[in-house]
């Protein structure tokens, strides 16, 4: 049975080889990288750009449809009904009713 001292020298050992074949394959991976951007001619501001991506607009807001004359509330008419909406309809109100 190997001695402590021995087991924690291998490791010791192994962490040093890891750590080279760590940076052995980081930096063949950036001389990969780097030829490729020579090869398409980009730069490092390329990388970060977003031209040319299409990108999801969020928090627009979109005009009313339907308005609740008593209150003032709106609705879209997109996602859930609001509860006064559900509660009118539920009365024997159109929907048409509230339209703006």
């Amino acid at each position: 049975m190997a001695k402590l001292t021995d087991l924690i020298a291998q490791r010791e050992n192994l962490d040093r080889q890891i750590a080279e074949a760590q940076r052995e394959a980081r930096s063949g991976a950036i001389a990969q990288v780097k030829a490729l951007m020579a090869e398409h001619g980009l730069t490092a501001a390329d990388l970060n750009s977003r031209v040319g991506t299409a990108r999801k607009s969020s928090g627009s807001k979109v005009a009313a449809k339907y308005r609740n004359k008593a209150t003032g509330e709106t609705w879209s008419g997109r996602g859930l009904q609001p509860r006064w909406l559900k509660a009118a309809l539920a009365s024997g109100k159109k929907i048409a009713d509230f339209a703006v």
